[in-house]
C-alpha cells in the first residue's frame, strides 16, 4: 500500500488507468450526469465510487499485482478475472484476503496491514473488468533519465574508508528508500531515497556500483567510491517492475546494464556506467505448453552469464528462458529456451554454471545450462517454489545440491547439482526437509557455514511467520531449530514478519529483518551462526519497513 505523500506514482497511474475504464467519469462516451460522485460499473460487479476504485486500484497495484498479474491472469497467485471473483462472492473474498491461506496468501486483514474498510473495497475491485495500464517506450523512459554524476566527473578510486565488501543495502519498502549499513559497526552508513517497494539490489562486476530497482520500475545507481555513497544516475523502464543485472562477462564488466518490467511485458538494455536506455525489447508471445498468446509475460529473474557475454532473462508467463547476448546490442541476437510457465527466482549452482530457476505455478525447477546454452532439465518440486537465489550446500550423501523452499507447503527441496562426480544424483529431487510450513519467500547458507535458514514470512500463523527454521546441515534428519527472530528484536506489537536470512561476508553471522508496519518499530536481528546465538538488534527510527537485505560482497561474487 502506498503511504508515503512523496510517491505520486501510483495516484499518476491511477488517472492513466482511469482515461481506460469504460463507464469512467474521464471516459469521452459518457455523458454528463446529475450524480454527485462519479461511480465504476462492471456488469455483474458490486458498484464503486470513483475515488474507492482508485484507492483499490493503488493498493492492488502495490500489493497484489506481483503475484496475480496487472490484468489480473495469475501466476504465482491464482487468476482473479470477474468471471472468477464474482463467483466466489464478496464474503468469501474478503475472508480471504483477511486472513490469507497456507498457499503463501498474506493474511492481510489479521496482521492489520488492511483495513476493514480497505478489504471491503478490494474484495469489490476484484469483481471489476480489470483496467489495462498505457504502454511505456523509449521515449517514455528517455524522459525519466537523469545522469546525476558523469562518469568523467566521479573518483577514480575509493575515497572513504568503508569496508564496502561488507557493506549492506537494505531495503526500507514502503518508504521507498535504502539503507546503506556497515556490516562491521553495525551503524547505517546512509539512506537513499529510490524507487517505491525496491526489491532487489545488485552489485557491477567491480563492486563499484549499487543498483536498486523498485517495483515502480525505477532504477537508481549508487557509486560506493565517493567520500559518501552517491547517487549517480536513474531511469525509469516502465510501471512496474522486479529485476536489474549487470554485465559480468570478461572484458564486458560494467559496460552494460539490463533491467526487466513487468508491465509493459520487456526488457531495457541500458549504459552500464550512465544508465542511458539503449534497446527496449518486448517479451509477449506464445506459451510453451499450449502455445497461445499471452498479452502479460512479465519479466521476472535475471542473471549475468559466466560463460558468455549474455543475459539469461526469466519470462515468466510464457516459460521461456531468453539468452540476450549484449555483444552488439544495436543487432541483438537472442536465444530461446522452452523451459515451464511461471518463471519466477533463481540463481546459480556453486559452479556457476547452471542456473536453477523456479517456475513456480508449474512447481518445477529449471535447470538452463549456461555453457552449453539449453535446458538440461525440468525438475518436479513441492507447491510453489520460492527460492530467491537458493541455497548450495554439500550433502552428507548426495554431494553439492542446490535447495529451494516453497510458498505452498512445508517442503524444502534439494537437487543434485554435480553431474561429473555424483552423476546419479544430478538433476533429480535427491531429497525432501520438512518445515515450519508454507508461506516461505528465502532460504539461506554460505561457504563458510554449515546452516541452513528457512523464513515462512506469509504464513498465516504469526508463531510461524515470526521465526525462522534452521537445519544443521551435517545432521539434517535431525530437523530443524526454531529461531524466534522477532521476540529477539524486543518489539511488542505489529506484525513483526520475519523475512530474508543473509549472511556478512565472512559467513559467520546471519541478518534478518523484522518487518513492521510503515507507523510501527521494525528492527534487524543479527545472529552468531556458530552458536546460534542472538548477536545483536539494529534499531534505529530510519528502518521503516525493512525487507531485502543484500551483503556486496556475496551479491557481486553469486555466493548463497
Amino acid at each position: 500500500m502506498l503511504i508515503s505523500t512523496r510517491k505520486t506514482f501510483a495516484l499518476s497511474l491511477c488517472s492513466a488507468l482511469a482515461l481506460a475504464l469504460p463507464g469512467s467519469a474521464n471516459a469521452e462516451q459518457k455523458p454528463p450526469t446529475a450524480t454527485p460522485a462519479a461511480m465504476v460499473t462492471s456488469p455483474g460487479a458490486p458498484d464503486m465510487s470513483q475515488t474507492d476504485f482508485d484507492a483499490s486500484k493503488e493498493i492492488y497495484f502495490q500489493r497484489c499485482a506481483g503475484c496475480h498479474g496487472v490484468l489480473r491472469k495469475g501466476a504465482t497467485g491464482k487468476p482473479l478475472t470477474p468471471d472468477i471473483t464474482q463467483a466466489r462472492g464478496q464474503a468469501y473474498l474478503e475472508a480471504l484476503i483477511s486472513y490469507g491461506s497456507p498457499a503463501g496468501m498474506p493474511n492481510w486483514g489479521t496482521s492489520n496491514a488492511l483495513s476493514k474498510a480497505q478489504i471491503t473495497r478490494m474484495a469489490q475491485f476484484i469483481q471489476h473488468t480489470p483496467p489495462t495500464p498505457p504502454e511505456w517506450g523509449m521515449a517514455e523512459t528517455r524522459k525519466t533519465w537523469k545522469l546525476l554524476v558523469k562518469p568523467e566527473d566521479r573518483p577514480t578510486r575509493q575515497l572513504s574508508s568503508l569496508n564496502l565488501q561488507n557493506l549492506f543495502s537494505v531495503t526500507l519498502r514502503d518508504d521507498g528508500k535504502i539503507a546503506l549499513i556497515d556490516g562491521d559497526s553495525k551503524q547505517i552508513v546512509k539512506v537513499v531515497e529510490t524507487g517505491y517497494a525496491v526489491h532487489i539490489s545488485r552489485i557491477s562486476a567491480s563492486g563499484r556500483y549499487l543498483l536498486v530497482i523498485g517495483r515502480d520500475a525505477r532504477i537508481d545507481m549508487i557509486d560506493l567510491w565517493p567520500k559518501e555513497p552517491t547517487k549517480v544516475a536513474e531511469v525509469k523502464i516502465g510501471i512496474e517492475a522486479r529485476s536489474v543485472e549487470t554485465s559480468k562477462f570478461k572484458s564486458y564488466e560494467d559496460k552494460y546494464t539490463i533491467a526487466g518490467a513487468y508491465w509493459p511485458p520487456q526488457f531495457t538494455i541500458m549504459d552500464g556506467e550512465t544508465l542511458e536506455p539503449k534497446q527496449i525489447v518486448s517479451t509477449r508471445g506464445m506459451t510453451v505448453d499450449k502455445q497461445e498468446y499471452h498479452p502479460e509475460p512479465r519479466v521476472a529473474a535475471i542473471i549475468a552469464s559466466h560463460e558468455w557475454p549474455e543475459f539469461i532473462v526469466n519470462v515468466k508467463e510464457t516459460g521461456k528462458v531468453m539468452l540476450v547476448s549484449y555483444q552488439d546490442i544495436k543487432n541483438l541476437t537472442i536465444t530461446s529456451i522452452d523451459a515451464a510457465p511461471f518463471l519466477h527466482d533463481g540463481g546459480w549452482d556453486s559452479s556457476h554454471r547452471y542456473f536453477m530457476t523456479a517456475a513456480n505455478n508449474s512447481n518445477k525447477v529449471a535447470v538452463i545450462d549456461s555453457k552449453e546454452r539449453r535446458l538440461t532439465a525440468l525438475v518436479d518440486v513441492g507447491k510453489t517454489p520460492h527460492p530467491g537465489r537458493g541455497a548450495n550446500f554439500v550433502h552428507p550423501q548426495y554431494g553439492p545440491v542446490w535447495a529451494t523452499s516453497h510458498l505452498g507447503d512445508a517442503g524444502i527441496s534439494m537437487i543434485g547439482t554435480d553431474p561429473l562426480k555424483h552423476p546419479q544424483y544430478a538433476w533429480k529431487q535427491v531429497g525432501s526437509l520438512k518445515g515450519q510450513g508454507g508461506g516461505s519467500l528465502f532460504i539461506k547458507t554460505h561457504p563458510a557455514s554449515r546452516h541452513l535458514y528457512v523464513d515462512t514470512t506469509f504464513n498465516p500463523d504469526p508463531k510461524i511467520s515470526q521465526s525462522v527454521a534452521v537445519f544443521d546441515i551435517d545432521k539434517l534428519d535431525a530437523g530443524y531449530k526454531v529461531l524466534p527472530i522477532a521476540e529477539y528484536s524486543g518489539i511488542k506489537q505489529g506484525a513483526l514478519r520475519v523475512v530474508q536470512p543473509e549472511y556478512n561476508k565472512a559467513g559467520d553471522e546471519v541478518w534478518f529483518s523484522v518487518w513492521n508496519g510503515q507507523t510501527e518499530e521494525s528492527a534487524l536481528v543479527v545472529i552468531d551462526d556458530k552458536t546460534l546465538a542472538l548477536k545483536q538488534v539494529i534499531k534505529d527510527k530510519r528502518l521503516i519497513t525493512p525487507t531485502g537485505k543484500f551483503n556486496v560482497y556475496n551479491t557481486q561474487n553469486d555466493i548463497y
